[in-house]
């Protein structure tokens, strides 16, 4: 990755955590899940609004460090109008990129996430949001933990 695209992707970041977009209650949210991450101290809770199998709407509420912030953040913004199958497509394709470093294709704003996998003790933070997501919009209102995001 160039510089020029790093300092890019930084600054997408840099933004998301200063100025998180979604970032509210949602008081008609028929779903929501909370996730925590207990070795730096991250806790978000995300709140769903579906209609049949689309997210309407998405937020979150919380406290944690930059990159869960703005990855929440970017999330909010990424998963609206998207079905319950795309969002667990998505998932993958973030899961992969935040890992690997490499994304199968363009996923827009989310490829800033990509640097992450070069600290590997910042990967819980960038995909403990997402797992809060996927476990609102499928229905399963529970604490999603970094320690074990599957129980």
């Amino acid at each position: 990755m160039s510089d020029d695209l790093s300092d890019l992707y930084q600054q997408v970041i840099l933004d998301h955590s200063r100025s998180p977009r979604n970032f509210r209650a949602l008081p008609d949210a028929d779903r929501t899940a909370q996730g925590h991450n207990p070795l730096c101290g991250d806790n978000y809770t995300l709140y769903a609004k579906l209609d049949g199998e689309v997210v309407r709407e998405l937020t979150f509420q919380g406290s944690g460090c930059a990159i869960s912030k703005a990855s929440a953040s970017i999330l909010t913004e990424t998963l609206k109008g998207k079905t319950r199958a795309e969002v667990q497509a998505l998932f993958d394709k973030v899961h992969h990129l935040i890992t690997t470093g490499q994304a199968t294709g363009s996923l827009g704003k989310l490829d800033a996430l990509a640097g992450v996998h070069k600290f590997p003790a910042r990967v819980k933070c960038a995909m403990l949001p997402w797992h809060a997501a996927l476990a609102a919009v499928t229905g399963e209102a529970r604490v999603v933990s970094t320690e074990n995001p599957a129980d």
